[in-house]
């Protein structure tokens, strides 16, 4: 066993000590072999030493550079060395972090790194929160909770009554909703056609004077960071409002919400803490290995009475066992790489993180616009939207850089304009990297303006 786990951990650094000098996208070469790890199932096993042989060297050309540093898709994360490691050896520990008899360790760092992480982001004392595997989890969780106070505050109770026969509840959502948070909508019954949706201006914030009236049972979603721009809907002004009429307010903050770890981006989310639930990423801008996100509620009771699965004679409930608070019983033990991110980088270095990153996406966008470019939206985070002329045009120049393997960044549609979305969001991303990615991204976007 020793040998295989040795070999294992030498294959590993071997992949990210080379990480920064690979083509961020993998060959397509590379990606045939695949069909090798496929097939039939085998009729005899191998040695485990061929196993993790065959996993490296066929597996690691096939996957993306996403760990590395030139890596400005999706909003993802590197993963902290220190992160990687805690992973690593909660992994040997293989740890169900469901009960804390099943692991004192896990439910102690959870707990730890839930309120530092409370502290850090500066929510309300008191708030209750708890790991799930990233954001989608955390709407669906934070948006039960508010589909059970709602229908509580006017006399139904969910928990024995369930959804049939209970009264309607009114969704309020921005027109800039992340996917995320329609498909936790979704999985708790509720239907797109009968969201309500407001106005956003032309950064994609939620305009706060053209909330709908409210009445009767109502959960209002808004957004901190949005997904293409970076910008923060007024959650103050919205909370304000809505609290007004007894609606629940959640903030889909996947990333957006870690900009109150730093003085200088903190602004941008003020009121945030009005809030009644809130759904946050670790895996982004924390940078800890997948899969990693936190529910955080206002109303730990509420939160508990969604997630509740009823009485198990073998199970101990009822003492704030984390299972309770989320909806998987089995679950990993996320919050020791999210500890370890935190004990690492303390409250300076998070800081430090998340307004690095910011200023790198403003040396983009400034290195872009000076070169011909235009940048379409108003570079307030670490969020870069950037036309090369015509749609086709743009289209191309994506598809290249991709295929260049300088950088890879993702593509989109801003306001009926295609554009290059670029996401600044690793540990490991340095000027000369931004400069890089830069070089690459203009001499292809000449090429392609000049091949017209």
């Amino acid at each position: 066993m020793s040998s295989t786990l040795t070999r294992a951990a030498e294959r590993a650094v071997r992949y990210l000590e080379g990480i920064g000098t690979r083509s961020v996208a993998p060959a397509p070469e590379g990606v045939r072999l695949l069909d090798q790890l496929a097939g039939p199932i085998p009729d005899s096993g191998r040695s485990e030493e061929s196993v993790v042989d065959e996993l490296d060297r066929i597996g690691s050309p096939a996957t993306v550079a996403s760990a590395g540093p030139r890596y400005f898709g999706f909003v993802i994360g590197s993963g902290l060395p220190v992160s990687l490691a805690a992973n690593w050896l909660a992994g040997s520990w293989n740890q169900n972090a469901g009960m804390e008899v099943m692991s004192p360790v896990a439910a102690r760092l959870e707990r730890v790194a839930v309120d530092w992480t409370r502290e850090l982001l500066d929510l309300p004392v008191g708030v209750q929160g708890a790991f799930v595997t990233g954001d989608t989890l955390a709407n669906f969780a934070a948006l039960a909770a508010g589909r059970y106070r709602v229908l509580h505050d006017v006399g139904y109770d969910l928990s024995t009554r369930g959804m049939s026969g209970s009264p309607p509840i009114t969704v309020v959502v921005g027109e800039e909703v992340h996917v995320s948070v329609l498909r936790a909508l979704s999985l708790l019954g509720f239907g797109r056609d009968r969201m309500l949706r407001v106005p956003v201006d032309p950064q994609g914030r939620m305009q706060a004077d053209r909330l709908p009236v409210l009445s009767g049972p109502t959960i209002v979603c808004t957004q901190v960071g949005n997904v293409n721009s970076g910008a923060f809907d007024p959650v103050g002004e919205i909370s304000r409002r809505a609290h007004a009429a007894g609606a629940w307010v959640h903030v889909d903050g996947a990333f957006g919400l870690w900009a109150r770890a730093a003085p200088g981006r903190r602004d941008l989310a003020a009121g945030v803490e009005a809030a009644d639930s809130w759904a946050l990423d670790c895996h982004k801008w924390l940078n800890v290995p997948y899969d990693s996100g936190i529910v955080f509620v206002r109303d730990g009771a509420a939160l508990r009475s969604a997630m509740a699965a009823g009485p198990a004679a073998y199970l101990p409930t009822g003492g704030g066992e984390l299972m309770e608070f989320t909806p998987e019983m089995s679950r990993r033990a996320r919050g020791v790489d999210a500890w370890a991110a935190l004990r690492y980088l303390g409250r300076s270095g998070v800081e430090e993180l998340v307004e690095r990153c910011c200023q790198l996406a403003r040396r983009f966008a400034d290195q872009l616009r000076s070169a011909g470019f235009r940048v379409l939206n108003d570079v307030v985070l670490n969020q870069v939207l950037v036309s090369f002329g015509d749609d086709e045009t743009t289209r191309r120049v994506i598809s290249e850089v991709q295929q260049d393997g300088t950088c890879w960044c993702g593509g989109t549609v801003w306001h009926g304009t295609a554009a290059m979305r670029i996401s600044v969001s690793s540990w490991a991303t340095t000027e000369a990297d931004v400069d890089r990615s830069v070089e690459a991204m203009v001499r292809i976007g000449r090429q392609e303006l000049g091949a017209r």
